[in-house]
């Protein structure tokens, strides 16, 4: 009599359950990790324990550090092109709101782990190429975000405008890097007063009506 055929043997340390899901819980271990430990504490060992999983679980979705934090990053770009795709009509202040929004609701965490990834991107070659691949995609899209505002009469013309993609983000950068630093230079009324400055820098001039004839 033919015996059935054997099922082939699980990869060693293969989680089992829904493969998506369970990337998707090491990754969010990883941030919380790299958040609260930094980016030197963030160990295979470490990762798993804290998503109660073996280290054997971990190495079957990140070969190595380096694969994991980079997997990281990927994942925090692209819930940022999430936003992005979100925005049909080019609206600055939702946008930069909900960036702001990382550092204070439930994805501050994400943020602070962000923070320790660039500080550690010069000395991880491979890991600074996927920075600089990703935000060079963001600046495209923000860019192509800004013409078609500027097609709207809502942007600014006379500054172009991957120029004023570079600001709005390096000013952007510079707010969500401080907040957690200086949370009470960032209250609620000054951070309207900051996007609305931001607004007025980048709206079109108000042309002035011509004088009327005495």
């Amino acid at each position: 009599m033919r015996k059935d055929k054997q099922e082939p043997a699980a990869r060693r340390g293969r989680p089992v359950g829904d493969h998506n899901a369970k990337r998707g819980e090491l990754l969010a271990a990883v941030v919380s990790v790299i958040a609260e430990e930094g980016y030197a504490g963030a160990s295979l060992r470490k990762v798993a324990k804290r998503a109660g999983y073996t280290t054997g679980a971990v190495t079957y979705y990140f070969a190595n550090k380096e694969e994991m934090v980079s997997a990281v990053a990927q994942d925090l770009f692209d819930k940022v092109d999430t936003l992005m795709e979100r925005q049909e009509h080019i609206d600055v202040r939702a946008l930069v709101t909900q960036l702001l929004d990382w550092t204070n609701t439930d994805e501050q965490i994400s943020w602070l782990a962000w923070l320790q990834l660039l500080s550690h991107a010069r000395q991880e070659p491979a890991f600074a190429d996927v920075i600089k691949q990703r935000y060079a995609r963001f600046r495209e899209v923000f860019t192509a975000a800004l013409k078609r505002g500027q097609k709207q009469g809502l942007i600014r013309k006379d500054i172009a405008a991957d120029l004023l993609a570079d600001q709005l983000s390096a000013m952007s950068d510079g707010w969500m890097m401080m907040l957690p630093i200086e949370p009470e230079r960032f209250s609620d009324k000054r951070a309207r007063a900051l996007l609305d400055a931001l607004i007025t820098l980048i709206s079109p001039a108000t042309q002035k009506k011509p004088a009327k004839a005495k």
